[in-house]
């Protein structure tokens, strides 16, 4: 039973942690993130609200938790990552659009982005995230000068289409196939990733 306090109560067991991020995902998903309590999760999860502290900290922790138990986009560019370089903005992108439009991977990755205005702290986690894992990443594979600024312009034309099909909902992107989008975005994001060029030095009279 849910006693709010967890007093005189031992962590629970491998299947405890769970079913508390089980609960926790239904609840964001129909409620967002500001309009889910920690106390609402442990009542649906019949477990002590202590225990929701002892597995995930705080609130943003359990979020973030149960996005990326159904849905890691780090992963997902971590594999994209390897292989031929030459198709490396062709996969990040098909593969993220996988993802997303998956029902069941894509329902809590909607939540969280639909929701990262309401805490800014969390905004700053998911932040966080992509200059590690995919500008930090994707700087470490470039060559050339201004890496990181160009690895950053990749990323955020990834993240313009991602607000643009998910959030806005703007068509034509919204209702377009994952191949389309490819075939209509991977020259842009190709070119973000070429080196600058160097101007010519001025001809002499």
């Amino acid at each position: 039973m849910n006693s709010g306090s967890g007093r005189g109560r031992r962590p629970g067991g491998p299947d405890t942690r769970g079913q508390i991020l089980d609960s926790a995902r239904r609840r964001f998903l129909a409620d967002g993130y500001g309009g889910v309590t920690m106390r609402q999760i442990a009542a649906d999860a019949d477990v002590d609200l202590a225990l929701l502290s002892y597995y995930f900290g705080s609130k943003r922790g359990l979020f973030s938790a149960a996005v990326s138990a159904s849905a890691n986009p780090a992963e997902v560019i971590a594999r994209a990552l390897d292989g031929d370089p030459a198709g490396l903005p062709q996969r990040i992108l098909r593969d993220l659009l996988v993802l997303w439009d998956d029902p069941v991977t894509g329902a809590p990755l909607k939540t969280m982005l639909a929701n990262l205005s309401q805490d800014p702290a969390f905004a700053d986690l998911i932040r966080e995230m992509l200059e590690r894992e995919l500008i930090g990443r994707l700087t470490d594979r470039l060559s050339g000068a201004d890496a990181r600024r160009r690895a950053a312009a990749f990323c955020t034309q990834i993240a313009g289409i991602v607000v643009t099909r998910y959030l806005l909902r703007l068509e034509p992107v919204a209702s377009m196939t994952a191949d389309e989008l490819v075939s209509l975005f991977a020259p842009a994001l190709r070119d973000s990733l070429q080196p600058p060029r160097r101007r010519p030095p001025p001809r002499g009279r």
